[in-house]
């Protein structure tokens, strides 16, 4: 991505010091107004010319007398979001944001910080380049693929004229019952820290310190800390966690992405242990700020400043909301609909309740980030400047990707790939859906305004009927959403025609998951897959006919009612806007698969427990008395993905049998490509802690990397561990690195070691 256009901008010059000097300076010389303006960040739409601060007119224009308001009286320093809920075309994009900007130019002499929700490209863009969401990214176990869709995302959100993304998500995907679970890189502590690094690298460029060119953005971590693991997977509802699984399992992709620099973070929204995090002085400043020396912006999630009074019920008021979060290490609040915010924190400082040692540590996190992204000197980027924007070369990006994540979990008899030029029937509602293919944040925050976007891109039926020579491709959905309606909702669409239609075709493609959803509108009842698919994929099994089972969804659904039915399963996860021609390329033999799952894949709803559980809980083998499937028994396994080749590992070796605490651990596998075709493959490398003073997880993935290897070709890969990342988290809270004895395993190998 470098030399894409040149960085302009005084601040593109500056390092660190010379910023620090220009932010004390401004600093002293604003007012309280100002430097409370500056904590404050209010939704466009409250800005924008409408019926009220929820939706706007066409065709749409600020309100001039409310933008007065905003930036003469309360001097607000940020605004989010995308107005009208949908996509927008850059020129807008440009005209609205330069109309603030220059406002607030013109009044404060200082930036306003835009900043949007660009999670997989720059999603709120009409014609921009969007990519597998982060779920289906993880399954690549790409660091090179997650570094390169971060920085066209960011060139493309500068493109719009935003320098601020509220992305990447790194909470762990625990428990699919959560609706945010396809935002996040998955279930493992390590492959979510190591991907994290890269995405914050791809956004903001390889510099820790100084400034952030044009090409790039700040990104912003999310969401400090634990809010994945509500105890009921509802979103935004309670968490129950010690402070020492907080540390071992949630905290490290956060502390990898703030010493890789990320700017920003926003705080979990929900309650952890009976406070809400937006409130708790322990985590935002004990342990974020003054442990783990976050230097950058704290901003609140929606509205979460007052959701601890009119929700959590932990302040009587909202001014006490206000002096609770601010003084717990809030440095921005996303407010968004009003200005009351501003007024209660001027009384707050007033009155000696909110120290001004604690605004100005705020703002001036604020100010030096508008610095860095060199907004004082450029506040505006034009669309002109970015000539690559929706290019061919990052649509192919996007197709690469996709085909890198899509991951083959089954494939009985070698039914795929297909042979071309015969009769497929496509079914299912998610066989003819660009909705269903992007999932939500895509043109709108649900994703239901995707088909108005997305005429130029394949659905998978379209895909498959143009790959599919001298043969033919029948569609009927059997089974469809209701667009209108809410994501879960579906009725049958020529059920019985659709069956009918199986018995006579050569293949059947049953493209099965969920319609698009995020958030708590995305919260569900049973993780079955709904009842009328499942009627459906055994009807058409029923048919008699070979039978892929394509799986489209954010979580995985589960498919044991039916699954031993099905010849073949591909999981797509949510692979963006090429996905179904990634698909069909790969259903055709076109592209070898070699996506891995990045969770475990649960066969019952009372079964949800990841690969890095603890001994006892399976049981089973310990003797034959528990020997039943209520243990450990997923459908599919963390790090599972077939391939059209076949790899096999050998020669398994370590540098030493025994290994002191200053030793790395230098370990080699011969990995060879012993099938027909050119393949790549993940080589995941996990280690065993055999006996600790606390239980120990059975395994932890503790390396991985990627490679291809041509038919017949052989290579070495070699990994290195140094003994301080074997530790684990004790009852103390801190970091035990203990002596005794470890077991790698990688590819089916297995060797012991000892550490002294």
């Amino acid at each position: 991505m470098a030399g894409l256009i040149s960085a302009t901008g005084a601040s593109a010059g500056l390092n660190q010091q010379e910023i620090d000097k220009r932010v004390d300076k401004l600093l002293n010389q604003m007012t309280l107004e100002e430097k409370v303006g500056q904590m404050a960040q209010v939704t466009i739409d409250l800005l924008c010319e409408g019926p009220d601060v929820y939706s706007n007119y066409e065709p749409l224009r600020i309100d001039k007398n409310i933008l007065k308001k905003a930036i003469e009286h309360y001097k607000i320093g940020s605004v989010l979001n995308v107005p009208s809920g949908k996509a927008l075309t850059r020129e807008k994009w440009y005209e609205i944001i330069s109309e603030i900007q220059n406002a607030s130019m013109k009044e404060l002499k200082i930036p306003m910080l835009y900043g949007i929700d660009a999670i997989h490209g720059n999603n709120y863009t009409a014609g921009c380049t969007l990519f597998p969401q982060q779920i289906a990214m993880a399954a690549s176990f790409n660091r090179g693929l997650v570094r390169k869709g971060a920085e066209i995302t960011a060139y493309e959100t500068r493109a719009s004229n935003t320098p601020w993304t509220f992305s990447p998500v790194l909470d762990l995907g625990l428990n699919p019952e959560w609706p945010r679970m396809w935002e996040t890189f998955g279930e493992d502590p390590y492959l979510a820290s190591q991907l994290g690094v890269e995405m914050v690298k791809g956004y903001e460029g390889d510099g820790k310190e100084g400034a952030i060119d044009v090409n790039h953005v700040a990104s912003c971590l999310k969401h400090f800390l634990g809010y994945s693991a509500a105890v009921s997977g509802k979103d935004r509802t309670p968490a129950i966690l010690s402070e020492n699984v907080l540390r071992e399992y949630h905290l490290p992709s956060f502390q990898k992405a703030i010493e890789a620099g990320a700017r920003s973070i926003m705080v979990n929204s929900g309650l952890t242990n009976g406070l809400p995090l937006h409130a708790d002085y322990n985590i935002l400043t004990k342990l974020l700020k003054e442990e783990l020396g976050f230097k950058g912006v704290v901003v609140t999630d929606w509205m979460d400043i007052v959701n601890i009074c009119s929700r959590d019920h932990v302040a009587a008021t909202q001014k006490e909301a206000v002096k609770l979060s601010v003084n717990a290490g809030i440095d921005m609040s996303m407010i968004p609909y009003n200005f009351d915010f501003c007024d209660y924190l001027i009384q707050l400082v007033n009155e000696g309740e909110v120290k001004m040692s604690r605004i100005d540590d705020a703002v001036r996190r604020i100010l030096k980030m508008k610095m860095e992204l060199g907004l004082f000197e450029k506040p505006n980027t034009h669309y002109n400047d970015y000539p690559k924007f929706g290019c061919k070369e990052f649509e192919k990006a996007s197709y690469d990707a996709a085909c890198e994540v899509i991951t083959l979990l089954k494939n009985e008899n070698q039914l795929l790939p297909l042979t071309k030029g015969k009769n497929i029937l496509i079914c299912g509602p998610n066989a003819n859906s660009m909705r269903t293919l992007n999932g939500g944040w895509s043109y709108s925050w649900q994703g239901d305004k995707a088909p108005e976007f997305t005429e130029k891109y394949n659905t998978i039926f379209e895909a498959l009927q143009l790959k599919n020579k001298g043969g033919k491709v029948t569609y009927m959905p059997g089974v469809s959403y209701k667009m209108d309606g809410k994501y879960w909702e579906e009725y049958e669409d020529r059920f019985a025609e659709t069956v009918a239609a199986a018995k006579e075709s050569d293949y059947v493609v049953l493209c099965l998951g969920e319609n698009s959803y995020t958030e708590k509108p995305g919260d569900l009842q049973d993780l079955y897959i709904s009842d009328l698919q499942t009627e459906m994929a055994k009807a058409i099994a029923k048919a008699g006919k070979p039978v892929v089972l394509v799986l489209n969804e954010g979580r995985p659904r589960i498919i044991s009612k039916f699954e031993s039915q099905m010849n073949a399963v591909v999981q797509t996860y949510l692979p963006g806007n090429f996905g179904g021609d990634a698909l069909a390329d790969i259903l055709f033999g076109e592209v070898n698969p070699s996506g891995k799952l990045p969770y475990t894949y649960p066969r019952y709803p009372n079964s949800l427990t990841n690969y890095w559980h603890k001994y006892s809980e399976e049981q089973k083998k310990a003797g034959g008395v528990y020997n039943y499937e209520a243990d450990y028994h997923p459908q599919y396994e963390f790090g599972e993905g077939l391939s059209y080749t076949t790899f096999e590992y050998s020669n398994l070796r370590l540098s030493s049998s025994v290994y002191t605490v200053n030793q790395p651990v230098n370990i080699t596998v011969t990995v060879k490509n012993s099938g027909k075709v050119a393949g790549k493959e993940s080589v995941l490398l996990y280690v065993s802690d055999l006996v600790a003073s606390l239980a120990p997880d059975m395994k932890r993935l503790r390396a991985f990397d990627k490679i291809a290897l041509q038919p017949g070709e052989s290579k070495e890969v070699t990994f290195t561990i140094q003994p301080k990342e074997l530790s684990f988290i004790g009852l103390d809270n801190q970091p035990k690195l203990e002596p005794g004895e470890f077991e790698v395993s990688v590819g089916g190998l297995k060797q012991k070691f000892t550490l002294k």
